[in-house]
Formats: structure tokens, C-alpha cells, sequence
């Protein structure tokens, strides 16, 4: 008796790391919205090396980000962290995550259209501060209402967030859905996926 056999579909992760090809997956957001957390993850699942830039800022730099900040302020930092991801584009390709405002500066914008695909994991404000809250080294928050400067940051970086490729909502999940849903959206913006992928 003759049994069909059925081709079994390649796991999620190497499908969206073909997908991806030779371009870089670079994660854009706020502080708090999970871009280390969940780029480390979705590294692991495409088989590509992770790299968070303000380790990497701060590895070449021999400062922290907070030291940076204080001694030549935004605009040097701005400089600094364009020149540093201009650098991981080009010898990609690799998972990014980048600082919260990367993004912003329209030079590492137009780096990253170039170089990668950008993924911005937005986040409810409250999700946001429950998460920065515990934590006093983000120099942006050093004020005397940093929950209401975190609502301003979104409330002027999120319509250039929106420009990114493609936007997961970054919530109170398991990361591993998060991981998830960022791979079949790599599939589906680049015209891999498939009505009836499986779950595997």
C-alpha cells in the first residue's frame, strides 16, 4: 500500500530568513517597547547574529549612553549612533535594534531603507512606563514628569515610526508571540508567506 507524502513546509524561521536574504532586520521604537528583548529572539530563530547599537555605541565609545548624553549632549550622540549603524548595515547581514531615536534622524531613516528592513514594535504608553519605570539610566527621562516626556516622545516619534516597514504591536504577550508575528510579517512584506502556512 502506496502512503502519499506530503512535503513538509521548512520551520518559520528559515523561511523568513530566506525571505530576508542579504538585508538587515532592524528593529525601530521607543525605550520599553521590547527592541533588544525581542530582536535577540528573533535572531536566534533566522540563524543571524544580533547587535543592540547602544552596546555597540557604547563598546566604541568606551562611555555609556548616560556619559555620552552628558558630556557632547544629543546632537554629537546623533552623529555617533549614524555613523555606528551605518557601519552594522553595511557588514550585515545581522538582527539590529536600535536606540529610540535612530529613527528619527532622517540620515539613519534613509540608512536603514537602504540596508535593511525596519520593524517598529509599538507600544501603549502605559505598557511603555510599567516597563521604563524600573529603570533610571535613559537620559531622555531624567525630568521631573518623565511619564509625562515619554507621552511626548510618542506623541512626536510615532508618525515617523509609521514609516517603518512594518509595525507589530509590542504588548503584555509572551515574547515568543511577538517573535512570531515579526517572522511571518517579514514573509508577508516580502511576498513569501502563504494563506496556509502551518503552524509550526
Amino acid at each position: 500500500m502506496n502512503e502519499t507524502i506530503f512535503p513538509v513546509s521548512p520551520p518559520l524561521g528559515e523561511r523568513a530568513r530566506a525571505a530576508l536574504g542579504r538585508r538587515n532586520l532592524v528593529f525601530v521604537g521607543l525605550m520599553g517597547a521590547g527592541k533588544s528583548a525581542i530582536g535577540r529572539m528573533a535572531a536566534n530563530q533566522l540563524g543571524l547574529p544580533f547587535i543592540d547599537t547602544d552596546n555597540e555605541i557604547e563598546r566604541v565609545s568606551r562611555m555609556t549612553i548616560s556619559e555620552l548624553f552628558a558630556a557632547y549632549g544629543e546632537e554629537e550622540f546623533r552623529a555617533l549612533e549614524t555613523r555606528v549603524i551605518k557601519r552594522l548595515l553595511r557588514t550585515g547581514p545581522r538582527v539590529i535594534s536600535t536606540g529610540g531615536g535612530a529613527f528619527i534622524n532622517e540620515k539613519t531613516r534613509k540608512q536603514i531603507e537602504r540596508g535593511g528592513i525596519s520593524v517598529w514594535l509599538k507600544a501603549d504608553l502605559e505598557v511603555l512606563w510599567e516597563r521604563v519605570n524600573k529603570r533610571d539610566h535613559r537620559p531622555l527621562l531624567k525630568t521631573e514628569n518623565p511619564k509625562q516626556t515619554l507621552e511626548n516622545l510618542m506623541n512626536q516619534r510615532y508618525p515617523i515610526y509609521a514609516l517603518a516597514d512594518m509595525t507589530i504591536q509590542s504588548r503584555d504577550e509572551r515574547k515568543e508571540t511577538i517573535v512570531r508575528e515579526v517572522l511571518e510579517a517579514i514573509l508577508e512584506y516580502t511576498g513569501k508567506g502563504s494563506k496556509n502556512d502551518d503552524q509550526d
